[in-house]
């Protein structure tokens, strides 16, 4: 089992930056690949960005990509999302989540943190 929490949503400014956490319970943490997900009003949830369980490898959306950056630390069992250039379309709400790298779905969410760029 897992929890996660996430936290760092706030307004911004286009232009700005943005680092997201996700704090997770658990001791099996590293067993996880781990993604950040966002959905903004009226539209589907949307993969952002994820990384494996050693921190190695990470993929992103073509939204993002070269904008955001993931990274884990295991030790302390977090994942973040540091957001640069932000854009007014990445106002949505971002979510933590985790699967097993056997997994193709996600099995863990958080609750969400609020994110709203403003132009």
């Amino acid at each position: 089992q897992v929890q996660l929490v996430e936290s760092g949503g706030r307004l911004v400014q286009a232009g700005g930056s943005l680092r997201l956490s996700c704090a997770a319970s658990g001791r099996t943490f590293s067993s996880y690949v781990m993604g950040w997900f966002r959905q903004a009003p009226g539209k589907e949830r949307e993969f952002v960005a994820a990384i494996s369980w050693s921190g190695g490898t990470s993929r992103y959306a073509d939204s993002v990509k070269g904008r955001f950056t993931i990274s884990r630390d295991n030790a302390k069992n977090t994942v973040s999302l540091q957001m640069n250039s932000l854009k007014p379309e990445d106002t949505a709400v971002y979510y933590c989540a985790a699967r097993l790298s056997t997994n193709y779905e996600y099995d863990y969410w958080g609750q969400g943190t609020q994110v709203t760029v403003s132009s």
